[in-house]
């Protein structure tokens, strides 16, 4: 098959981030021709003026819709687009310039319908980026599940940096409205369709997660509470690692409580790891600033993460409520 790509990238007030990732996409080192569309999801600072700056260089086509989530405006685009693969962008993402040849290259030798790519931190980004960062990819705080583990009809992409044949995407119907959490649930049931998901490892992505550290707090902590749904939706995809940072939090304080009567085994063990999770980032970083902010983010994503995964489970397996009307800010409505 012949594989014609379009990239689909929905905005939400950011231009900046569009120029930088279009201005990236000029910067590629490839020969096969290839189309941009961006979805500007009813943004009130719009992106238009910058996209027309591109217009000479790269073939690119606007649309703007009413706001109705990432999810949904991914739909639209595909909708629109003219090829036959989708790559899925968020507009926080910057593009290495030989990154759509090794995609390319991936799915020539081994064909999948669906992939996703890992992201990694750009010398250009903020140690606080950098640190978020390690914090999501690390293998000693997430297994590396975000990108560093080879895996087919287990892995699960992730939306800012995915792909999709447009086969699989009418088949499937594209994501649902939940948000976050929206492209493992896409993931989980192109699977049942029979279709199969790939890492492709050299395909990854600049990611800068325009983040503060409230921001980010919110962002696992809506991770935690959409995984308990999933695992609702779509049962045999339950696993106990789900629990780990409910259990690592949860023994955290517990260590801090039993320190009141002398029993410190626990504390010590919570000061070994993060030991080495700050050699593990200064390895991987090679910047002390960088390790120091990543216990912190550790910190928040382990807690974040644990504290939402166990009120959604407490919502939704152990008191039966409709995640829908009890978390109706994880939903859209379709445009």
């Amino acid at each position: 098959m012949q594989l014609q790509f379009s990239f689909i990238i929905p905005v939400y007030n950011r231009p900046d981030e569009t120029q930088e990732l279009l201005q990236s996409f000029v910067g590629l080192k490839t020969d096969t021709k290839f189309e941009i569309v961006i979805v500007e999801d009813g943004s009130t600072i719009p992106s238009k003026v910058i996209v027309d700056t591109f217009t000479a260089k790269l073939n690119i086509s606007y649309f703007f819709k009413k706001n109705s989530g990432p999810g949904d405006s991914r739909n639209f685009g595909m909708h629109h687009a003219k090829g036959n693969y989708f790559i899925i962008l968020d507009s926080d993402c910057i593009l290495p310039e030989n990154y759509l040849f090794e995609v390319e290259k991936s799915l020539t030798t081994n064909y999948v319908d669906c992939f996703g790519g890992p992201d990694a931190a750009h010398q250009s980004f903020s140690n606080l980026q950098k640190a978020i960062n390690f914090s999501m990819t690390s293998v000693i705080t997430t297994g590396g599940i975000r990108g560093n583990k080879k895996s087919v009809n287990t892995f699960q992409p992730r939306s800012f940096n995915m792909g999709i044949s447009k086969e699989a995407f009418l088949a499937s119907e594209g994501f649902g409205f939940i948000h976050p959490g929206e492209d493992p649930d896409l993931s989980i049931r192109l699977w049942g369709l029979g279709y199969k998901t790939a890492l492709i490892p050299e395909a990854f992505v600049y990611h800068k997660r325009r983040i503060s550290w409230s921001k980010f707090y919110k962002q696992v902590y809506k991770f935690g509470l959409v995984r308990p749904i999933l695992n609702s939706w779509h049962p045999s995809t339950k696993k106990i690692t789900y629990w780990f940072p409910t259990f690592f939090s949860l023994g955290f304080i517990g260590s801090v409580f039993l320190m009141a009567f002398q029993i410190k085994l626990f504390i010590i063990l919570y000061a070994l790891y993060f030991a080495l999770a700050f050699l593990t980032a200064l390895l991987t970083t090679k910047n002390f600033v960088v390790s120091l902010l990543s216990l912190i983010a550790i910190g928040i994503q382990f807690f974040g993460y644990g504290y939402g995964f166990l009120k959604s489970t407490l919502v939704v397996e152990i008191f039966k409520k409709n995640p829908k009307t009890h978390f109706p800010n994880l939903f859209f409505k379709s445009s």
